[in-house]
């Protein structure tokens, strides 16, 4: 029996980040490094590639410092010293002026996006909206896999953004699964074949850390929006 060849991308999510102070104010999510426990997530992911001697032909990262902190924290772990590739079009979702979201709408803004299927109208945070994310996304993912100089890829991206290939690779249409948890310094898996419905999803989410998340059922954005509640004193 002959198998298919397939190629296989690890999607990492950056470590955890601080997005807001204690009082509950913004900071600026393009500058934002990882906290404390975002660098144990990204050097414990990269201990699970180095015991089991996966070794990368390319690293890529959005270009924003969470990612490219964790893809290096990695790389550290897995004695690799390869040049981070930036992809601009896989930087996550983009949000609006927080301040201009009114309090009733403050919790769908938050949240709406990632409940269910959402559809493209959805916009995040009164900014992009999940179409134009699977409009820059889906081009560059095709664009990879179109480029055969690689047997393994590490791609180290976003929650937005992951869930925009994740959905892609699931139904091999334009629908993003907005309920699909990506924990903080997630790994997940992916193999790709010649043909573009190729996917198989080997796993997702699998966080080193805690692989079986028994300390929290929220999501990083309920608790994001709890955080900025304390700003509005709402």
């Amino acid at each position: 029996m002959t198998f298919a060849k397939r190629r296989r991308i690890f999607l990492m999510r950056h470590g955890s980040v601080t997005y807001f102070d204690a009082a509950g104010n913004p900071v600026l999510p393009e500058s934002v490094p990882l906290n404390a426990a975002g660098r144990d997530q990204a050097t414990a992911a990269g201990r699970v590639f180095a015991e089991s001697g996966i070794r990368f032909d390319r690293v890529i990262v959005s270009g924003l410092p969470r990612t490219v902190e964790t893809a290096s924290l990695v790389l550290a772990e897995t004695k690799q010293q390869l040049e981070l590739q930036q992809i601009p079009e896989l930087v996550e979702i983009r949000g609006g002026k927080l301040a201009a979201i009114p309090d009733a709408e403050l919790r769908e803004a938050f949240i709406g996006a990632f409940e269910g299927v959402a559809p493209e109208e959805k916009r995040f945070l009164a900014g992009e909206s999940i179409g134009e994310l699977m409009d820059r996304v889906h081009p560059a993912i095709d664009a990879l896999r179109a480029d055969t100089d690689w047997d393994t890829l590490l791609l180290v991206l976003h929650g937005g953004v992951n869930r925009a290939i994740l959905s892609y690779a699931l139904t091999g249409q334009r629908l993003f699964l907005g309920n699909l948890a990506q924990t903080a310094g997630c790994i997940n898996a992916l193999d790709v074949g010649d043909a573009h419905h190729d996917w198989v999803v080997r796993f997702m989410n699998y966080s080193p850390p805690s692989a079986l998340q028994a300390e929290s059922r929220g999501t990083t954005m309920e608790a994001l929006f709890h955080q900025y509640r304390k700003a509005r004193g709402i």
